[in-house]
């Protein structure tokens, strides 16, 4: 079956529109969408692709929606897929920036944007348990599971080292069984594609050290290291960057790196969007409007570029690997602890919508809310969502607009 290009715009479109609440709720989405909803891919095919893209740096979700796009129509096919799922979240990024530089804050977006944070909280739930139910087959994959989670949400463990020693488990009691070369083995110019992709991805830095554009050029170097560095999604390197935007180069305020990820964590798109968000603003502290948006445009194309020459390089290979026994174990086994990921992702996320402040438990990395700082309008509208999608059973484009309006009316109220 080939699909038409329309059918490809509409569906990867969609799912762009709707990426809201982080990787937890877009891999959801995506699986709903692309599995459930149109069968472009089926069960194993989608868990070996969450599989690869959790070992690969940068946005695993963006890297996804690139992986599906690429199996369905090509590279053609996957760059489509990528752009659509982080356009619709570049584009919002770029205004709240701007409006963000222009007014200071953005109060009723905030509101807003609170309906629509709860309602994922509730997505995510659904999410979770839809993908557990396919991901933990046998003991085995329970305990994985387990152990990934409480190794991120209580002990802090680095996510690289989870997602290797469960590759590594996996590997170790998968069987041991001699198969036959593939009857279709891999035939793609790898040295090309890299070299391709690589070009594209340095060929605006080449250019602003031409023309000696020293601002831009330290920028976009910059945020090149941190897609190289970015194992896990935006939160395993939020640390480093807001240490050294803030710190080392002074770009920007903590105040501003605080809401800036406040803001990016509330559009559709990967977290990792909120490196727009900082160079628009640093941008406009060196030159302007002129200057935020080539800075903005310079972060996008060195942030995502990667996230093509990661997945056309490794995509090929992921049939060939799952054709050997135990090396398909060792992903089943990152499947089974994605899961945990996920799940370990998806209580930060709960955690930070219903409450103003979070500490840590002393020598472990455990959260800690402070019940004074319980947000019982987040609360409330949580439980609506749950009614809205659970109870009623309404689509999530109906419910999203609904905790929209919800959000914008109890700020209304609150001010009145």
């Amino acid at each position: 079956m080939v699909l038409s290009w329309s059918d490809m715009v509409r569906v990867f479109g969609r799912i762009g529109l709707l990426s809201f609440g982080g990787p937890a709720a877009q891999i959801a989405l995506m699986h709903d969408t692309l599995v459930h909803r149109h069968k472009w891919l089926n069960e194993d095919q989608y868990l070996r692709a969450l599989s690869l893209c959790m070992l690969l740096p940068g946005p695993e979700a963006m890297q996804l929606a690139t992986y599906a796009g690429w199996r369905l129509r090509g590279v053609a096919g996957g760059v489509l897929a990528g752009l659509l799922f982080v356009g619709p979240g570049a584009l919002v990024i770029l205004a709240l920036a701007l409006g963000y530089i222009r007014y200071g804050d953005v109060p009723m977006v905030q509101a807003a944007f609170l309906g629509i944070k709860a309602a994922v909280v509730v997505v995510v739930l659904q999410a979770l348990l839809r993908l557990g139910r396919k991901a933990l087959v046998g003991a085995q994959a329970w305990a994985l599971a387990a152990a990934a989670f409480v190794a991120l949400f209580v002990f802090g463990l680095p996510f690289p080292v989870i997602v290797l020693l469960a590759g590594a488990i996996g590997y170790a009691m998968g069987k041991r069984v001699t198969v036959p070369a593939p009857r279709n083995p891999v035939r793609v110019n790898t040295l090309r594609t890299v070299a391709t992709w690589g070009a594209l991805w340095a060929a605006p830095l080449a250019l602003l050290w031409a023309f000696d554009q020293e601002f831009l050029l330290s920028l976009g170097t910059f945020f090149s290291k941190l897609a190289v560095v970015t194992f896990g999604g935006a939160y395993a390197v939020l640390a480093y960057m807001t240490q050294t935007v803030v710190q080392d180069f002074g770009w920007i305020t903590t105040g501003e790196m605080i809401d800036a990820l406040g803001l990016a964590e509330t559009t559709p798109g990967p977290l990792i969007l909120v490196t727009e968000f900082v160079a628009v603003l640093a941008g406009h502290a060196q030159g302007g409007v002129g200057m935020a948006l080539a800075a903005g445009l310079v972060a996008l194309w060195v942030t995502f570029v990667p996230c093509f020459l990661w997945i056309f390089v490794a995509g090929p290979y992921l049939d060939h690997i799952a054709a050997r026994p135990r090396l398909a174990a060792a992903l089943r086994g990152i499947t089974a602890a994605v899961v945990g990921v996920i799940l370990n992702l998806s209580l930060w996320f709960a955690l930070h919508v219903w409450f103003g402040k979070i500490g840590s438990g002393g020598a472990l990395a455990l959260p800690r809310p402070d019940v004074a700082s319980l947000d019982m309008v987040a609360l409330g509208l949580t439980g609506v969502a749950g009614v809205l999608l659970i109870g009623l059973r309404l689509g999530l484009l109906k419910v999203l607009a609904l905790m929209v309006l919800a959000g914008c009316a109890l700020s209304l109220i609150g001010t009145t």
